[in-house]
């Protein structure tokens, strides 16, 4: 059989013109408020907001900042983490994800220190505009967080 330059051109303009048609990635920008606990040589016990963005579908990235007590003294927690998702456009039940990252946690009492996080979570329907999470997980001992997000999908995305 003979390939015609008339059949690649074709196989060319055909797939030229699926690639606008594939799936689009799912991105968002999230906000967060919510509390955090890490029990360890010194303790942490505050609240924060949080901000994260999903470069692609099923990826996440966030930075909070969380303030409160280290050991009775005023303190602050500084995380970033990226994260899996599992079900990135569940608009139903439970969301898990994981994720890894770094903490900076600091009082007045005593120089900060720097952590690595790693951490479990579910967050109610990750594909809707908003719901709850809680994160289980390591980072300058153990770690639980517990809050609401707000979610800002694409336009094409009906949450």
């Amino acid at each position: 059989m003979r390939w015609s330059s008339r059949a690649g051109h074709a196989a060319l303009v055909g797939i030229a013109l699926a690639s606008p048609l594939r799936g689009q990635a799912l991105t968002a920008t999230e906000l967060g408020v919510g509390a955090l606990a890490t029990w360890a040589h010194r303790d942490f016990y505050g609240a924060g907001v949080e901000l994260g963005l999903r470069p692609s579908t099923d990826a996440r990235v966030t930075l909070s900042a969380d303030g409160g007590r280290v050991d009775g003294n005023s303190g602050m927690r500084v995380e970033a983490t990226a994260q899996f998702l599992v079900l990135p456009a569940g608009k139903a039940g439970v969301s898990p994800y994981a994720g890894v990252g770094v903490a900076h946690v600091g009082a007045r009492a005593y120089h900060g220190i720097g952590v690595l996080v790693m951490l479990l979570g579910c967050e109610s329907a990750a594909g809707r505009s908003r719901g709850w999470f809680g994160e289980v997980g390591l980072g300058d001992g153990l770690r639980l967080s517990v809050g609401l997000r707000w979610r800002r999908f694409p336009g094409w995305w009906t949450p």
